[in-house]
């Protein structure tokens, strides 16, 4: 009726970072994700993407900065408001997990009406909501 297919969803998230394999080992090593793709696409470019290990949800395509301009944005995306949502299906658990791990939460948890959400910082700066939504 629109025009548009149905079956359609946002897949990738361009995420500009400073190296990639300093980001890579962040996400892996901090938040739990697997490296989904890293192929070498020449010249000091490559194609890496990153997902939660269940596979739900959007990939991050992990993208150096390759001029003044990109770099400059690097962990200031959004301008400072919360970037990205990690969704978990038990807060408590994964929150625990990420401190252990050294990630930087900006925020004790809190309980709102649509969840369980806590502010943390990337490898960069950028501003993440971990969030368990009420069901």
């Amino acid at each position: 009726m629109t025009g548009f297919a149905e079956n359609r969803r946002v897949a990738i998230v361009a995420l500009v970072v400073a190296n990639y394999d300093e980001a890579i080992a962040w996400y892996v090593d901090r938040l739990g994700f697997l490296l989904t793709e890293d192929v070498d696409l020449g010249g000091g470019k490559r194609w890496v993407t990153v997902a939660p290990a269940n596979g739900q949800g959007a990939r991050l395509l992990l993208a150096e900065a390759s001029d003044g301009m990109q770099a400059s944005r690097i962990g200031n995306q959004t301008g400072g408001r919360v970037f990205l949502f990690l969704e978990t299906d038990d807060f408590v658990r994964d929150h625990a997990a990420m401190l252990a791990k050294g990630v930087e939460f900006r925020e004790a948890p809190r309980v709102e009406p649509y969840g369980t959400v806590a502010v943390f910082a990337d490898l960069h700066g950028n501003l993440w909501d971990l969030i368990e939504p009420k069901r």
